[in-house]
């Protein structure tokens, strides 16, 4: 993978992979922000293949990444 890839992916998962404001289906939601990730990769010249050659089918990996923003977020709020 190259490190444009990296980093782009890196960026874009911190940005848009946030706990949902709203109750929805986190794979429904994963599947959304998987066909955007791809979308933005292709406008900035990277292709999909090279995104999922180090992390696998990126729809995973952001499920992963949402599920882990909701715990934290509800990890906070007991907390608070």
């Amino acid at each position: 993978m190259s490190v444009h890839a990296i980093e782009f992916l890196q960026d874009w998962i911190g940005k848009e992979c946030c706990a949902p404001s709203e109750a929805v289906k986190l794979d429904k939601h994963a599947e959304t922000l998987a066909k955007r990730c791809a979308a933005k990769a292709a406008e900035a010249g990277i292709p999909l293949e090279d995104l999922q050659e180090e992390v696998g089918d990126i729809q995973d990996l952001i499920a992963s990444r949402l599920e882990e923003a909701v715990e934290a977020e509800t990890a906070a709020d007991k907390a608070a």
